[in-house]
């Protein structure tokens, strides 16, 4: 069954993913007709401070029945019409198209694991030999992918490990949820610390004026903190689920389920070797699992033709994740194309400017925080923010540490919610799980985590970190 085809989602028509989506793709084209379109000049990717000016817009009836989609960046500003609010939705899947491939060809290698039994087996066999201690098992876990997440720049990677999990939570008999909470919240909390994340901190601390990788202490704090809300959030869940009673026996693996777990291992470091090394994109990512695919399917012995149904039968339960990263996208680029992502930007930076320093820190959280559901990208979002940002915190006594923290919490903290980030509708997905099952689950501890952040923050400010 497929998360379109899941009762619950039939029950709450009104509330369908796809439809919160267009409800905010249409919220966005209003926007594009009432706040004024701006720029700031860039050096590269980085703003240049002080710079932001005013753009003309075409708007009003020319804008409304435009029959094309919003131009370009670099082009004349256009509001978007009525017209252009559905032609902008393929331009949203052309652009996005990489990445939707990849979500698709996870999804593939998915089935195909799964058709070669290994999986359920090990699970299985890994159960036995803890006789079922799933606290124990979720703790570490979470542990691992939380570490990895916060000390070495992990994310995307994890995808390979969602059968594992699903499984794990089936044969404990926990809904889909669990997995998704396992891998999902243990890995954003690790990006939202990000205590000596690669991939973020040599983007932002640069920026921000401080030394990469400094600030290692009131990060890992924060780590330790929101792991521990999480970990105890996740073991309440499981506690208030029915325990399995009796873990049957389970036989030892095979020799070809133990080749598939050994090419599972081998594949897993070769996408991370790639990803750090040999900087893989998304595009060598998804021909990546296309090959560990097929690569399964050998070892595992099946046949070439049940291997391709396998294949296909995975991919189509990604094909909510993807229309929902090609709208998510499709509502970045008519921001983008009538140039108010500045102006947005610009407004926020105004309103936090002049006040004490704790309220500018909490403030360039929140402001982080909407940011994130524009531009979902970490590493994009310090481009573009940091820079106007810094110096607004330097006047107001805030720390280069403390901004960078707000970036890293207010973006890490949206991603785990935000409707327009792909990665998480793809966990979601892999999952099993649907869009609004995951927010009404996640509201409450997304709500204490802020409250962590805000205090952190208000603390790093107060006792000058």
């Amino acid at each position: 069954m497929t998360i379109a085809d899941s009762p619950k989602l039939k029950r709450h028509g009104r509330l369908h993913p796809v439809l919160i989506m267009l409800l905010m793709l249409l919220v966005a084209a209003v926007l594009t007709n009432v706040i004024p379109a701006g720029k700031f000049d860039r050096h590269g990717t980085s703003v240049v401070p002080g710079s932001y000016h005013v753009s003309p817009k075409v708007n009003g009836l020319p804008a409304f029945l435009s029959t094309t989609a919003p131009a370009e960046a670099d082009s004349p500003a256009r509001a978007a019409g009525l017209v252009a609010l559905f032609t902008i939705i393929p331009a949203g899947m052309t652009k996005s198209a990489n990445l939707i491939f990849m979500v698709m060809f996870v999804g593939g290698m998915f089935g195909v694991l799964r058709a070669t039994g290994a999986i359920d087996a090990s699970v299985d066999r890994l159960l036995h030999l803890t006789s079922g201690n799933a606290f124990l098992l979720t703790t570490v876990l979470m542990l691992l992918l939380a570490c990895g997440s916060t000390f070495l720049g992990f994310l995307s990677e994890y995808l390979a490990i969602v059968p594992l999990v699903l499984a794990l939570g089936q044969r404990l008999r926990l809904p889909n949820l669990f997995a998704a909470a396992v891998v999902v919240m243990a890995s954003m909390i690790g990006y939202a610390a990000s205590v000596t994340n690669p991939i973020h901190l040599s983007v932002a601390q640069p920026l921000a004026g401080v030394p990469i990788f400094s600030g290692f202490v009131p990060r890992f704090c924060i780590f330790a903190v929101m792991f521990a809300l999480g970990l105890s959030y996740v073991l309440r869940y499981q506690s208030r689920q029915p325990k399995v009673e009796h873990i049957p026996e389970a036989a030892r693996l095979t020799v070809r389920q133990l080749a598939v777990l050994t090419a599972v291992a081998l594949g897993g470091t070769l996408l991370v070797i790639g990803t750090s090394l040999w900087s893989w994109n998304t595009a060598d990512h998804a021909a990546f699992f296309i090959a560990f695919g097929f690569s399964l399917a050998l070892v595992g012995g099946l046949r070439l033709s049940d291997a391709a149904d396998a294949f296909l039968e995975g991919m189509k339960g990604m094909l909510l994740a993807c229309v929902m990263i090609g709208l998510g996208t499709s509502m970045q680029i008519m921001l983008q194309s009538s140039q108010v992502l500045d102006s947005i930007v610009q407004g926020f930076a105004s309103l936090i400017q002049g006040h004490t320093g704790s309220v500018v820190a909490g403030g360039m959280m929140v402001a982080e925080m909407m940011f994130d559901l524009l531009i979902h990208s970490t590493s994009a979002l310090a481009t573009t923010t940091m820079p106007i940002l810094t110096p607004i915190a330097q006047i107001s006594g805030v720390s280069g540490q403390v901004t960078v923290s707000a970036l890293l919490i207010g973006s890490g903290l949206t991603n785990m919610v935000s409707p327009t980030n792909g990665l998480l509708l793809a966990f979601l997905a892999a999952c099993k799980v649907d869009y609004i099952e995951w927010v009404r689950f996640m509201a409450p501890l997304f709500i204490a985590l802020c409250l962590v952040g805000f205090a952190a923050l208000y603390l790093m400010t107060v006792f000058g970190a």
